[in-house]
């Protein structure tokens, strides 16, 4: 009986690696935030107006009662409730815009995007744990010893720049 002859093995096509976007550095990353902070600031100036509209319409109906010689930014300096609001804002605009596009005004202006390592948008939960994680922005400063935050470590996620094109077609989902 004659040998077979071994064939050689089969190489499989090559898998289509998905191309990896370069992670944001630090100043990038930092022109984003002071474009958000900008907006941010607008949105809590109109959200300590509503706030203050509040504050009056309880004063005037009696809900609430002013001390003698306090005004009403004493009484909403020392309110929970108040600062709770103010703070919802804040966390609202960021996971608003992480979970539905990837992107805040800022990192579009800046062609950033946070995303999971699929590509996909992050969930609500990875956006607060971002918020909690990154020290009103400190934790960025990770970003100049390594190609993460510590937000993106913690929120298992990262931040990465996109091509011209990339942001175009972001913009128009």
């Amino acid at each position: 009986m004659a040998k077979r002859k071994s064939s050689p093995p089969r190489q499989s096509a090559p898998a289509q690696v998905k191309p990896t976007h370069p992670s944001a550095g630090f100043f990038r990353r930092l022109g984003s935030w002071v474009y958000d902070a900008l907006i941010v600031l607008s949105l809590l100036i109109i959200g300590g107006f509503i706030g203050l509209g509040v504050a009056y319409l309880l004063l005037a109906l009696g809900l609430t009662q002013l001390e003698e010689g306090k005004d009403m930014a004493d009484l909403l300096s020392h309110s929970l409730l108040y600062t709770a609001w103010l703070a919802a804002i804040i966390i609202g605009f960021y996971a608003w815009f992480w979970v539905r596009a990837g992107q805040t005004i800022g990192m579009r202006a800046w062609r950033l995007r946070v995303q999971n390592k699929d590509g996909s948008n992050i969930t609500l939960t990875q956006a607060l744990i971002r918020m909690a994680t990154s020290a009103f922005g400190l934790g960025t400063l990770m970003v100049l010893f390594s190609d993460k935050s510590f937000q993106d470590i913690w929120a298992e996620c990262e931040m990465v720049v996109l091509t011209k094109e990339e942001n175009l077609e972001q913009l128009n989902k």
